[in-house]
């Protein structure tokens, strides 16, 4: 686990409260995490996802180690 001291305004740490107490956590590190797993999964996986997918649509399969060593070569 990775502790960090931030600077957050007042108005952000009554958001933060207001997390904490809408799904009954127990203290604003819960809370924290929660905005920030719900930002990445909003935000940032399409995002991810997007290039995952474009990098499985260009892959080539190979049918065994002999057939890499061939592609490496060329």
């Amino acid at each position: 686990m990775v502790k960090n001291i931030i600077n957050i305004s007042d108005r952000e740490s009554r958001i933060i409260n207001l997390v904490k107490a809408k799904f009954g956590m127990k203290n604003k590190n819960q809370a924290l995490g929660m905005i920030i797993q719900s930002y990445a999964k909003n935000f940032l996986e399409p995002s991810l996802l997007t290039v995952e997918k474009a990098g499985r649509e260009s892959a080539t399969k190979l049918s065994d180690v002999d057939e890499l060593k061939k592609r490496i070569r060329e």
